[in-house]
């Protein structure tokens, strides 16, 4: 399996617009950080998690030329607007693109994506097949996928386990029953915004707080915004087994 953090920011981005900060003006790589997504290969089968608008940007840099589905966490426009740059996979595919997500997620893309689903089609839309999911483990060409389900502030969100790889973004609560789903994670992806409160997203040391409690061998912390810090001195805080991801960093498991 290789995971392909195609985006670690926020829904802003980073740098954000207009902003002088530190961060923003940084010259690291690191600093620099589309909206949160992953692009995941395993057993033949090339799936991404999220669209966001940085999506096309996203499938060039990281030189993705297959897709065989999409997987969304939940409705916000920084997980879904760049669903229309899926059209190239259709063309070069031969193939309508499955997307998974739940109910409120599906419906809320059907409204906001209305032409890809009109009955009567513009010529080159996006070419899609809505998969309805629940909380239950699910297949994707054969791929195992246990969604684990989080809140984001009083939003249903999922995770997503892959084998020993886990990926959750956007919760500040993870509830029991979720925490048992990730028992065993070698390798746990999870949200830390900031230092300071909010909301809605887990903070620094809630993040850290909940990796130690989860206890996989290694995590990487994602959807971070410029607020946080600069990567590299966040980063050389942080504790043994947790870093910060950032864009195009590239992950192996066995």
């Amino acid at each position: 399996m290789k995971v392909t953090f195609l985006g670690t920011g926020t829904s802003q981005g980073v740098p954000v617009i207009g902003c002088d900060c530190q961060v923003c003006k940084s010259l690291d790589f690191r600093d620099k950080r589309f909206r949160t997504s992953i692009h995941l290969e395993a057993n033949g089968v090339s799936v991404v998690v999220d669209t966001g608008p940085d999506f096309r940007m996203q499938m060039l840099r990281a030189g993705v030329k297959r897709l065989d589905a999409v997987i969304y966490t939940h409705e916000h426009k920084d997980h879904t607007a760049g669903l229309d740059d899926i059209r190239p996979f259709n063309f070069s595919q031969k193939m309508d693109i499955p997307i998974f997500g739940q109910k409120q997620v599906l419906d809320q893309i059907r409204r906001e994506f209305s032409y890809i689903f009109s009955d009567k089609k513009y010529p080159g839309v996006p070419q899609v097949q809505a998969i309805e999911i629940t909380e239950n483990p699910f297949r994707v060409d054969g791929l195992p996928v246990i969604p684990i389900p989080v809140l984001h502030y009083k939003l249903p969100v999922l995770g997503f386990r892959f084998g020993d790889f886990s990926y959750i973004t956007d919760a500040n609560f993870i509830p029991d029953e979720s925490l048992k789903l990730l028992e065993g994670t070698e390798i746990l992806v999870l949200n830390a915004l900031q230092k300071e409160s909010h909301i809605s997203h887990f903070t620094l040391d809630e993040a850290v707080h909940m990796a130690r409690k989860i206890g996989a061998k290694q995590t990487y912390f994602t959807h971070i915004a410029h607020r946080l810090g600069l990567h590299e001195q966040v980063d050389r805080e942080l504790p043994a087994g947790i870093a910060l991801a950032y864009d195009g960093l590239e992950l192996t498991l066995e």
